[in-house]
């Protein structure tokens, strides 16, 4: 696997504040594992241009800013960004005209951060609306296609997708071939199940009784595709896979080795990191993981709580395979770094044990055995969230480890 130093492998500015209009520094190293350029300080921060046309507000130091140069000056340096098939037929049905995290958005937002000097990941929902542990749905358009069309599509959609990212300003840096994608994705075709307990009542609920068709030979086609689509659009292009289980070492083992089994090739796994079984959970797994893979980095793809500790787990790993971290949504999702109405914008903290209580990041589908709850009532109005969100203490924190990082290098 060949290696180009140019913008396209990049991975962001250095992990400290920027000034407006300074040219971000790039390196590149051979591709055995470690780092290939600063830690990455990161955040997924999706939902940003739904609460801006609902009338969102980003305010630091008593000052109105735009969010993407917001973060960058307080030390991120790289954004996660997710895109769906066709979001008016899913996510966005409720203002299809949006389209909100499909192609037209995602290039709009992209640009943006590619202009303040960031790195930019894109990470694919191979669906029309959510996709994570408890949700795969094939998109609509895909409906009809058996697994080699599946594949096929898949290939296709990446290929396209990155390059029209390129040709609207916003090349991408990091594909992430599908999302939180631990059994499987395309269900049922590329649904698998593994063999160990994850531990979560909801998961193992639903995956006891599910049906896997092709099992881990037609996921591994399927991210074979995926990666073939994206090494087509951005030959240099770094290539992730997202496993929701941080806290699991069995189950990540299992699974990562099933994929290299299967020709799977990668540069980076994506891990979610929101709750543990026991303390020390996600530093057991991160060890063990870069044990067993020297040749493959490890960085964090979602998280809210705990902030130093995890992005100080990170940073540790030997021979820096620690890439970074990305926080999730962190405007306004659990532990934000704004307060909306004179509170925290997301609520605050969850439980960081499984055994102090489930929260939504780790049960999507609510808990096994649980009532049913009424159904919603139908929404309507804006997608986004408006208000003014101001940035509290905890957004000082990234400028805090972008410096000690810096330092320690």
């Amino acid at each position: 696997m060949s290696w180009t130093i140019d913008r396209r492998t990049a991975l962001g500015a250095l992990a400290m504040p920027l000034v407006a209009g300074a040219a971000p520094a790039f390196a590149a190293t051979p591709r055995n594992g470690a780092r290939p350029g600063p830690f990455m300080i990161g955040a997924d921060i999706s939902w940003i241009p739904e609460d801006e046309a609902a009338g969102a507000r980003f305010f630091a130091d008593g000052k109105q800013k735009d969010p993407v140069l917001l973060l960058r000056d307080a030390g991120f340096n790289y954004i996660r960004l997710r895109i769906f098939v066709d979001p008016s037929a899913g996510y966005s049905k409720r203002e299809p005209d949006k389209a909100w995290a499909g192609l037209a958005q995602t290039v709009k937002l992209g640009k943006r951060i590619k202009d303040a000097g960031m790195g930019l990941a894109l990470s694919f929902h191979y669906s029309d609306t959510w996709a994570d542990p408890e949700h795969q749905g094939v998109p609509a358009a895909w409906k009809d296609h058996d697994a080699p069309a599946l594949a096929r599509a898949v290939e296709a959609h990446t290929r396209d997708t990155l390059k029209a990212m390129r040709g609207g300003g916003a090349p991408v840096d990091m594909a992430v071939i599908g999302n939180e994608i631990t059994f499987g994705m395309l269900w049922p075709h590329g649904r698998v199940r593994l063999s160990t307990s994850t531990g979560n009542p909801v998961t193992d609920a639903n995956h006891r009784n599910a049906g896997a068709v092709g099992g881990f030979d037609t996921f591994a086609l399927f991210l074979r595709s995926g990666v073939a689509g994206a090494k087509a659009a951005e030959p240099g292009i770094l290539i992730q896979l997202h496993n929701h289980l941080g806290r699991h070492w069995p189950i990540l083992q299992e699974w990562t080795d099933a994929l290299i089994a299967r020709r799977v090739e990668f540069d980076v796994i994506g891990l979610s990191c929101y709750q543990q079984r026991a303390e020390g959970d996600w530093a057991g797994s991160f060890a063990n993981f870069v044990r067993r893979y020297p040749d493959k980095g490890l960085l964090v793809a979602e998280y809210s709580s705990r902030k130093r500790y995890l992005n100080d787990l990170v940073h540790a790993l030997p021979g820096k395979h620690g890439w970074g971290t990305f926080i999730w949504e962190p405007t306004r999702h659990q532990e934000a770094v704004f307060d909306l109405n004179g509170r925290n914008a997301g609520g605050g903290p969850k439980p960081n044990l499984i055994s102090q209580g489930l929260n939504s990041a780790e049960a999507p589908g609510g808990l096994a055995g649980a009532a049913p709850a009424a159904p919603p009532a139908p929404k309507t109005g804006p997608m986004g969230k408006d208000g003014d969100y101001v940035a509290n203490p905890l957004l000082d924190l990234y400028g805090e480890m972008a410096k000690a990082y810096r330092e320690e290098r």
